[in-house]
C-alpha cells in the first residue's frame, strides 16, 4: 500500500538570514567576541523552523495528506517569528485609540554616539526613551495644558542594516487636561513646534548623558576608549551640542484606523526581513534596501557574509529589554481610568467589550482568512493532530535519562 503524501511548513523563503548563519556563522562566532545575547539569537535563528526544535504532524481526515510543521523559536531577532504577536499586540493597542488625529514623531540621537551605545546599550537607550517622553510630555503641559498618550518603539537600524538608533513614537492630537473636566484637541494639522522640541530633546539627552559618566555608569571600551578621559568626554559633549538635533513630526494620521495600520510597520520589526534577501554566494550576501536619501529609491546592496553577520548582530537587543513603552495617557499603570474618561469627554463609548482570548489558528482566520485547519491538498478535509514530534533536546534528556537508568542497573552503556 502506497505511504499517503506528505508536505513540510518550515516558512522558509528562498533565502534567508537564517542560512547566513548557518553558512558562516560558526566561523564568525569562532573569531568574533559575541555577547550571550548574541550568541543565543544566532542558536535560535539557525534552529527555527527544524527538525532541532521538534513540531508535530497533522493528517487530512479526508485525502490522508500528512503535514509537518516544525516550532518556531520565538526569539524576538528572528525574522520568521513575531506575526502572532505583533497581530495580539495591535489587537490589543486598538482598544486604546481614541477618535483623534494623531501624530508620528521620530527621534534620532547623534551617530558619533553609536560606538558609546555599542558598549552601553541599555543605558543608552533607557535614556533616550526617557528624554523623548520627556521632552513631548513638557510640551504637551506647556501647548495643551494636559497629559498626552505616547507610545515609543525602538529602532537601532538603518536600511543598510548600519547603527541608526532612534525612537518611533505615535502621539496623541490632544490631551486631557490636568484636571480631568476637558479635552484639549491639537490645531489641525499641527502638533508641537519642531525646532523648540528637537532643541529640548538635545539639551535632555546630554544632561542624562553627562549624568551618566559623572556617576561613572558608563563603559569605555573599543571604539570609544578614549571617552574615559573627561577632556575627551567634554569634547563629545561639546560637539553635542554645538549640532542641531532633527526630531522628525510627521502629519496627522487622521484617524484610528489608519495608526492601527500605520503600527503594524513598526512594533516587532526586526533589522531585515527574509524577503528582502536575494541571494547568499561566493562569501556575499545581497539584499535590497531604501536609500533615503535618494527619494526612496530601491536598490540592492552586497556586503561580504562576516560584515552582513556584524552589522545584523548589532541590532541584538540586552536580554530583557522592553523595546515598546507607553507614557501619559497610555501608561500601563493608569491607562484604562484615563482612557475611560478621555472616551466620555469625547463623546464616545466608555466601556469596552472584553478582550476574549483565541487561539492561533482561529486569530490568524479572522485577521487574514487562512484557515490553518483547512487541507491545503483536497481543501476538503480538516487537518488533525496525529503526532508531536520530540525536539532535539528532548531527545538527548531522554537518552541520558535512559542511559543513567542503565548504568544504575549495572548494564554496560
Amino acid at each position: 500500500m502506497d505511504s499517503p503524501p506528505f508536505i513540510v511548513t518550515s516558512g522558509q523563503a528562498t533565502c534567508e538570514v537564517a542560512d547566513v548563519f548557518r553558512l558562516y556563522g560558526e566561523a564568525y562566532r569562532q573569531s568574533h567576541p559575541l555577547s550571550y545575547e548574541q550568541q543565543k539569537a544566532i542558536a535560535a535563528l539557525t534552529r527555527c523552523r527544524t527538525a532541532t526544535l521538534g513540531g508535530h504532524v497533522d493528517e487530512c481526515d479526508q485525502c490522508g495528506v500528512l503535514r509537518i510543521s516544525y516550532n518556531s523559536c520565538r526569539n524576538r531577532h528572528c525574522p520568521k517569528c513575531g506575526a502572532l504577536s505583533k497581530a495580539r499586540w495591535l489587537e490589543a493597542r486598538q482598544r486604546d485609540l481614541l477618535p483623534i488625529a494623531y501624530f508620528h514623531v521620530v527621534f534620532t540621537i547623534a551617530h558619533t554616539l553609536n560606538a558609546l551605545a555599542r558598549c552601553n546599550p541599555t543605558r543608552i537607550y533607557d535614556l533616550l526613551f526617557a528624554s523623548a517622553a520627556k521632552s513631548l510630555k513638557a510640551f504637551g503641559a506647556r501647548y495643551l495644558g494636559g497629559e498626552i498618550g505616547v507610545v515609543a518603539v525602538l529602532h537601532t537600524w538603518g536600511q543598510d542594516l548600519g547603527q541608526h538608533i532612534h525612537l518611533h513614537c505615535i502621539v496623541t492630537g490632544g490631551g486631557l487636561s490636568f484636571d480631568t473636566q476637558h479635552w484639549q484637541a491639537c490645531p489641525p494639522g499641527f502638533l508641537f513646534p519642531v525646532l523648540p522640541l528637537s532643541k529640548a530633546f538635545r539639551d535632555t539627552f546630554c544632561a542624562g548623558l553627562a549624568r551618566l559618566h559623572q556617576r561613572q555608569q558608563l563603559v569605555f571600551a573599543g571604539d570609544c576608549a578614549g571617552l574615559e578621559s573627561a577632556d575627551n568626554f567634554a569634547g563629545l559633549m561639546a560637539e553635542l551640542q554645538a549640532k542641531d538635533w532633527q526630531v522628525y513630526a510627521k502629519e496627522s494620521f487622521g484617524g484610528p484606523d489608519q495608526v492601527f495600520n500605520y503600527l503594524g510597520r513598526y512594533v516587532h520589526r526586526v533589522a531585515i526581513s527574509n524577503n528582502r534577501l536575494v541571494s547568499i554566494e561566493n562569501d556575499q550576501v545581497r539584499f535590497q534596501w531604501r536609500d533615503n536619501r535618494d527619494g526612496g529609491r530601491l536598490k540592492e546592496m552586497t556586503l561580504p557574509a562576516v560584515e552582513f553577520m556584524r552589522r545584523f548582530l548589532l541590532h541584538v537587543l540586552p536580554t530583557g529589554f522592553v523595546r515598546i513603552r507607553y507614557y501619559g495617557l497610555f501608561s500601563n499603570g493608569q491607562r484604562q481610568r484615563k482612557l475611560k474618561r478621555c472616551r466620555e469627554l469625547l463623546g464616545v463609548g466608555a466601556e469596552l467589550e472584553p478582550i476574549v482570548a483565541e487561539k492561533a489558528a482561529d486569530l490568524l482566520k479572522r485577521l487574514t482568512g487562512v484557515d490553518m485547519h483547512q487541507c491545503p491538498v483536497c481543501g476538503l478535509g480538516q487537518m488533525r493532530r496525529k503526532q508531536e514530534l520530540e525536539s532535539a533536546y528532548a531527545l538527548f534528556v531522554r537518552a541520558r535519562a535512559q542511559s543513567a537508568l542503565l548504568v544504575d542497573e549495572g548494564v554496560a552503556v
